[in-house]
């Protein structure tokens, strides 16, 4: 129950002057956007399964190649450790579409589209997938902030674990361009 003078602070949020409009189903507390985050990376990971695949074929370095197709057999662990905190907040596994990751995968496309198959595209969709790797490193540390909150142990836990995975993806990826990959597609300006 709040008090009256939560009700005052609300009221003085809602009338700030420039101030967005909740949408009449938005989230009451830090529980229904932590439940709605869950929903969003969920939708993310799937995509990210159809994205993968797409990748690696049009990758021209094995170690780059074996980075997508690796990260496939993760991200498909992610979608199963994402059920089962589902599960233990007594909920139905249900995703939301996520904006930002949709964002993401459609750039990463686009990138395929705008570079011939070589060193070059594979220079360009390492970069696309370490914007999806920063985009999930930033949702998973902050669903794992607000489980640990909300005294959602198990869900802290596992999403710990997702997150440690998906920054090391970013250093692979990382290690990968550096190793290679980005002076070879350096190379490619000369001839």
């Amino acid at each position: 129950m709040k008090t009256t003078k939560e009700k005052e602070e609300n009221q003085k949020v809602e009338t700030k002057k420039g101030a967005v409009k909740a949408k009449p189903n938005a989230a009451q507390g830090l529980r229904d956007f932590f439940e709605d985050g869950l929903k969003d990376i969920l939708w993310a990971e799937h995509a990210l399964t159809k994205a993968l695949p797409k990748m690696a074929k049009n990758a021209t370095s094995s170690k780059l190649i074996h980075a997508f197709e690796h990260h496939l057999k993760e991200t498909e662990e992610h979608i199963a450790r994402l059920e089962k905190i589902f599960e233990s907040l007594d909920l139905k596994a249900v995703g939301k579409k996520c904006d930002a990751m949709e964002g993401l995968l459609k750039e990463a496309d686009g990138i395929m589209a705008e570079t011939e198959i070589g060193v070059v595209r594979d220079a360009a969709m390492i970069a696309a997938a370490q914007k999806v790797e920063h985009y999930e490193i930033a949702t998973y540390g902050t669903l794992r902030a607000y489980a640990v909150t909300l005294g959602e142990n198990k869900a802290a836990i596992l999403l710990a674990r997702t997150l440690e995975e998906e920054k090391k993806a970013d250093v692979t990826l990382t290690e990968i361009a550096l190793a290679d990959i980005n002076i070879e597609a350096a190379h490619a300006d000369e001839k």
